[in-house]
Formats: structure tokens, C-alpha cells, sequence
């Protein structure tokens, strides 16, 4: 399994490269700048084969419609966004594989009402997760704001608090 962070300090945003053993990777909530994305999975010998948002971002414009194209990835978003672009929507406890990598879908609402965690095991090495793809949801000593949403702060927050105490 290969992991690559790509970080964009004046907005805070991270996303990544996650590869499989031998061919296949996804990249998680990309920057508009796929170009990055592209250049790091060829250095890597890598097609991008899967594109998963974890959440519908509203503090930066995300590149998945652009990744898709360019590459033929599919993407996969929270079924709770409503997407109207082509995506494998996600639901609580959904599954999918990357050759080697097990994901697991969490629905952790809370920072937006439609917010996923991607908790996933390399089962090449065992069957205990070795990563979560948290968005926005978690941080390291924090969590995602919940006051996005206009009149929705309270309930949100409230989400947010139940997605920490009632998962895992």
C-alpha cells in the first residue's frame, strides 16, 4: 500500500493518493489542480482508477469532475448529497476494494449532513484498518466546524457530536 499526502496551506486542504499493490489507486477529495494527482500516479506506475469525496466540499472546488474525466475513474460520493454528476453513491457501511485495500463507508454527519469516513485495512498485512479518511470530519485535536449551514448549526452539531460517540 502506498499513501501520499498533497496539502494546500492557504485553504488548510489535504487529499491523497492511496495505492494498491500493484496497478490501481484513488485519490481522496481533490484540489481543482489534478495535475499533481496525475504526475504523482505516473511517477508511481499507478492508473487512478477510483475518486472518493468525503463530503460535498464547500470551502474549495473540488477536481473530481475534471480527475473522471481525464482518467475514467469513477467516482464515489455520499449517496445523502444528491449528486447530479455520474458517482457510485455511498451509504453506512458500504464496501468496496482497491486490489489489496478494503474500504469501509462510515456516514459521520456533522460538519455537512452528508459527511463520510473511508476507514480502510490493507488486507495484504491483516484484517485491522491501518487508515481513515476523515474530510473535514476529524482532525488531529479537533473536529469540522458544524455552522456552515445556515440555521442548521445546532443540528449539525449535534450530528457531529453523535457520529463520535455512537461509531466505529
Amino acid at each position: 500500500m502506498l499513501l501520499k499526502q498533497f496539502f494546500i496551506e492557504k485553504i488548510a486542504h489535504s487529499s491523497y493518493l492511496i495505492g494498491g499493490g500493484t496497478t490501481a489507486c484513488a485519490i481522496v477529495d481533490p484540489s481543482r489542480d489534478i495535475d499533481c494527482y496525475l504526475k504523482a500516479a505516473e511517477a508511481e506506475g499507478l492508473n487512478i482508477t477510483h475518486i472518493l469525496e468525503t463530503h460535498l466540499h464547500a470551502d474549495f472546488v473540488s477536481g473530481h469532475l475534471d480527475l473522471a474525466e481525464q482518467t475514467g475513474a469513477t467516482i464515489y460520493a455520499p449517496a445523502a448529497g444528491h449528486c447530479s454528476f455520474a458517482h457510485m453513491p455511498l451509504s453506512d457501511n458500504d464496501t468496496f476494494r482497491i486490489e489489496d485495500m478494503e474500504f469501509r463507508v462510515l456516514e459521520t454527519p456533522g460538519h455537512t449532513p452528508d459527511c463520510l469516513v473511508y476507514v480502510v485495512t490493507d488486507t495484504s498485512r491483516g484484517d485491522t484498518p491501518v487508515a481513515a479518511f476523515t474530510g473535514d470530519t476529524l482532525f488531529v485535536g479537533d473536529v469540522g466546524r458544524p455552522d456552515l449551514f445556515p440555521g442548521k448549526a445546532r443540528e449539525l452539531a449535534g450530528e457531529l457530536y453523535d457520529s463520535f460517540t455512537q461509531r466505529s
